[in-house]
């Protein structure tokens, strides 16, 4: 196999290992969202006057990554680390075209409520005893509603409606991250310790999705006029 070996985790270390991904993907997303806001702000000003082509490339481009990193990861291929990276840098481009809206005191706010709700779930997700496994395929299914009717918003232009995907967005997510931290630990358990980096890469990817999607979400509903 050409991915990392199996490597002996405690559960702590686990953990560990997952949210130091996701706290690296978060800040290399910041950094680039930061930039294009700042240093290439005159470039993004002409992106978005002129052609969506490159915003749109940028889009589909994340879309593939992602999908493929999910694969990666489980393979534990070589490649699945630089790649979620890679897909934090993308990302951070593709979500400074919506932070563009915002004030800095929004986004801020919005952050730190965000975090606040994220680590309250999770923590929850890791202490209930209940098993939440039927809650998190219902929340898969779910979502998938949900971009749906994110898709045709776009051609409604509904405020109304993009107010209610927003509570919706807040709620899926926020049980999506505590389901996946229980399921951290039942991969854990399954595995009887022996997990490898993949599965590292493959939550922490999750777990950043969830983040970012909350934090988003939030963004928006704090920020209404």
């Amino acid at each position: 196999m050409n991915g990392t070996t199996v490597k002996k985790f405690t559960l702590t270390e686990f953990f560990g290992r997952i949210y130091a991904l996701v706290g690296m993907g978060v800040g290399v997303s910041a950094i680039v969202s930061f930039l294009m806001l700042t240093v290439f702000q005159e470039n993004m000003q002409n992106m978005v006057s002129g052609s969506t082509v490159p915003l749109l490339i940028a889009w589909v481009a994340e879309i593939a990554l992602v999908v493929w990193l999910s694969r990666a990861s489980i393979r534990e291929s070589g490649l699945a680390l630089p790649g979620f990276f890679a897909y934090s840098a993308l990302n951070g481009f593709t979500l400074s075209f919506t932070l563009a809206y915002y004030d800095v005191g929004s986004i801020a706010q919005a952050f730190l409520v965000a975090a606040i709700m994220f680590f309250a779930m999770a923590a929850f997700g890791v202490r209930t005893k209940r098993d939440l496994s039927a809650m998190g395929k219902a929340l898969r299914a779910a979502l998938i509603g949900l971009i749906i009717a994110i898709v045709v918003n776009i051609f409604l232009g509904s405020s109304m409606i993009n107010l209610g995907l927003s509570v919706i967005s807040v709620l899926i997510f926020s049980g999506l991250i505590a389901y996946e931290n229980q399921l951290i630990i039942r991969v854990y358990q399954q595995n009887n310790g022996d997990v490898r980096e993949g599965w590292a890469i493959a939550m922490a990817l999750s777990l950043y999705l969830d983040f970012i999607n909350l934090f988003i979400s939030i963004l928006r509903l704090t920020s209404r006029d």
